[in-house]
């Protein structure tokens, strides 16, 4: 981020080899990290709990130039800067950025992070892309829809068939309600999902 001049975490050069797929790395010296409950920011989650990550440290930035509103909303009154990203850390300390809080889906006061039903949906042997967003249901509710672009080879794959699938794998709030298939995941350059286009199909 560059509000964090640029970074927080780095994997060192001689734990290369220990460090778990898909981690970020570790907290860099000086520099302190909070995970908070997304339903509660004033508390602190243990290692393995997805929550918002915080950080604070010599370079964290001073706030935005003639934008105090902004500045406010980001950096709290004990220095805290909110990043905006959903994350853990394991035991040992590595840190796994999953989500972005902008992106989660609010369903009946859950919070249920895309990422997370996308990297299942990517563990079907009949599924080559999947991406995730939230839309409303006839009640009013958001809930989980999946984009999804079968095998070749799964071309008989059925709406019916993912969405049991992941709810034999997940919590009942976190199931995917609807199944659109798509010939193409919509992405930047630089392989992030573009929601937003979804979202305006939808």
């Amino acid at each position: 981020m560059t509000e964090l001049s640029p970074g927080t975490h780095v994997v060192p050069l001689d734990a290369m080899r220990d460090a778990p797929p898909g981690t970020v790395g570790k907290l860099i010296a000086g520099t302190e990290m909070r995970i908070v409950s997304l339903d509660d920011p004033g508390k602190d989650l243990p290692a393995g709990e997805s929550g918002e990550i915080l950080i604070r440290g010599p370079q964290v930035m001073k706030g935005y130039l003639g934008r105090p509103d902004a500045t406010a909303a980001m950096i709290d009154t004990d220095g805290w800067l909110h990043t905006g990203d959903v994350g853990h850390v394991d035991d040992d300390g590595w840190l796994f950025v999953v989500d972005r809080v902008k992106e989660l889906i609010k369903y009946k006061g859950f919070q249920v992070a895309p990422a997370e039903l996308e990297a299942l949906l990517l563990t079907h042997p009949g599924i080559a892309d999947a991406a995730v967003i939230g839309t409303y249901n006839d009640d009013g509710n958001e809930v989980p829809h999946a984009y999804v672009v079968r095998q070749p080879s799964a071309a008989d794959l059925s709406e019916a068939e993912i969405m049991m699938f992941v709810a034999e794998r997940v919590a009942p709030y976190k199931r995917i309600r609807h199944v659109t298939f798509t010939v193409g995941v919509p992405r930047a350059a630089s392989g992030k999902i573009l929601r937003r286009q979804l979202r305006e199909r939808a």
